[in-house]
């Protein structure tokens, strides 16, 4: 644990996480003012629960790595920021594109935040939060890869350059799957049938790709030397 001190650029960056956050919640309108208004300011919970827990991937990732390598130059400096950036933007297309999906999840039981009048709708919906989801995706693969490159002078052991390419990959995994998802909304755009909803169902597969290249990795960390006491 290498960034044992907060630094304020961090400091910064959880503030802007936990605005994003307090958007999310406070931007549903005013506070319910019979019981009808309260069960359906209820029913956007799981919007709000589903688009808290994928921002917390990328907190989470980002506080990881600060901790684990204490690295702090014009570079990661940068990139943080842009991280920053991309949430703040970013938060109203996911909040969009959850409560879009959970809506036709629960068969319309849940409030949709967005009207999908038409297959374009949906197709662009998918689209921006695809392009949001690849970009944080992209700055994590990237902080990662400046960790790795710095491994040397922050003197990484075996252990940790393994845990470092581990998640360079599992950036690399969410990057991947947010380009997928981008390129098939050109692909289907039109087709008129079940098919455009593609892109949505491609994030449905990072746990199984998360489980097997995890898998793997553990099984790597167990032909190690044990470290020295």
């Amino acid at each position: 644990m290498r960034g044992e001190s907060v630094t304020r650029l961090e400091t910064f960056v959880d503030a802007a996480f936990a605005f994003a956050l307090t958007m999310m919640v406070i931007s549903v309108g005013e506070l319910p003012k019979s019981v009808a208004d309260l069960m359906l300011a209820l029913k956007r919970v799981p919007t709000f629960a589903a688009s808290f827990a994928i921002l917390m991937i990328f907190w989470t990732a980002h506080n990881s790595w600060s901790r684990r390598y204490g690295l702090e130059n014009a570079r990661t400096s940068f990139l943080s920021l842009l991280l920053v950036f991309v949430v703040l933007v970013w938060i109203f297309p996911l909040r969009m594109v959850m409560s879009g999906a959970l809506h036709f999840m629960s068969a319309g039981y849940l409030p949709n935040e967005v009207e999908l009048k038409t297959a374009g709708v949906l197709q662009d919906c998918f689209l921006i939060y695809g392009i949001g989801f690849g970009a944080l995706s992209a700055i994590m693969f990237q902080l990662a890869r400046t960790a790795r490159a710095k491994g040397d002078e922050l003197g990484l052991d075996s252990y940790e350059l393994l845990e470092t390419r581990r998640d360079i990959g599992s950036h690399g995994i969410l990057l991947v799957s947010a380009v997928a998802s981008v390129a098939l909304t050109f692909v289907v755009r039109g087709s008129g049938n079940l098919l455009e909803a593609a892109p949505g169902f491609v994030y449905w597969l990072i746990g199984p790709a998360m489980f097997f290249h995890h898998r793997h990795f553990h099984a790597l960390r167990k032909t190690l030397p044990p470290r020295a006491a």
